[in-house]
């Protein structure tokens, strides 16, 4: 019953039906989170006593950069399910993973140059942190490239997912690179052990921003795996019933 259970969950045809129902909801939780968080962020949390006001930046730049390690994981988990079990919906999510956390990856690299401008004094600082949230990026081109590069969707999926295998070694990199090195980036606050270093006025907002990007790349996610549905199943009978529908 419960194999049954997975494949009836793993099926384009049901993921679509399910994704589309589900897409709301999730799109207006988001909005409020966002809403939320840029209001206690930019309203509600009082000025750093050394960064000024400009530390709001965080609210966006440490989610972004969360959401772009996150992403590729999930990328690359996706990827490995593909490769061992030919699951069609895997290689269709990895592949829907990859342009979200290529613009999160980007924002986290604009974001973190504004941020470190007036705290470096540079917009730009060959610092291990940075190189390897900029490797991160161009994983994520080179992944993108390598999918439109090969005509065949199966062979696409797998060569890509073995370059996200690959890649997956620079995730600890960029998280332990401020403590494996002497870098200009700050070390963490919110995940250290016992009490997050970050007073609950500041902490609050950044969680609640870290959850709305988490709940914005659902929705993204889930809206781009549609897409990918309809154009590698457009030629079974279920998706010109769906397709005659929304006419």
């Amino acid at each position: 019953m419960q194999i049954f259970d997975v494949h009836k969950y793993a099926s384009p045809k049901f993921f679509y039906t399910f994704a589309g129902k589900l897409t709301p909801w999730v799109a207006g939780l988001t909005a409020l989170l966002l809403v939320a968080g840029l209001y206690f962020g930019l309203f509600v949390a009082p000025a750093d006593y050394q960064q000024g006001e400009s530390y709001r930046i965080m609210f966006i730049h440490v989610p972004a950069a969360w959401m772009s390690m996150f992403i590729y994981v999930l990328m690359a988990g996706a990827g490995a399910m593909a490769l061992v079990w030919h699951i069609k919906l895997a290689e269709m999510f990895a592949r829907s993973c990859a342009p979200i956390g290529a613009s999160f990856t980007f924002l986290a690299l604009v974001t973190g140059s504004l941020w470190g401008k007036p705290m470096w004094g540079t917009w730009w600082a060959w610092d291990a942190r940075l190189t390897s949230e900029l490797i991160l990026f161009f994983l994520y081109i080179g992944y993108m490239a390598l999918q439109a590069s090969i005509d065949d969707p199966r062979r696409a999926a797998r060569a890509s997912a073995i370059l996200a295998l690959v890649g997956v070694v620079n995730i600890p990199v960029i998280h332990f690179s401020v403590e494996w090195w002497n870098t200009l980036h700050q070390p963490a606050s919110v995940s250290k052990v016992g009490t997050p270093a970050i007073h609950p006025s500041m902490l609050i907002p950044l969680l609640l921003m870290a959850l709305a990007f988490t709940f914005y790349f659902a929705v993204a996610v889930l809206m781009r795996i549609r897409n990918e549905i309809l154009e590698r199943e457009r030629h079974t009978a279920w998706v010109a019933e769906v397709l005659e529908s929304e006419r």
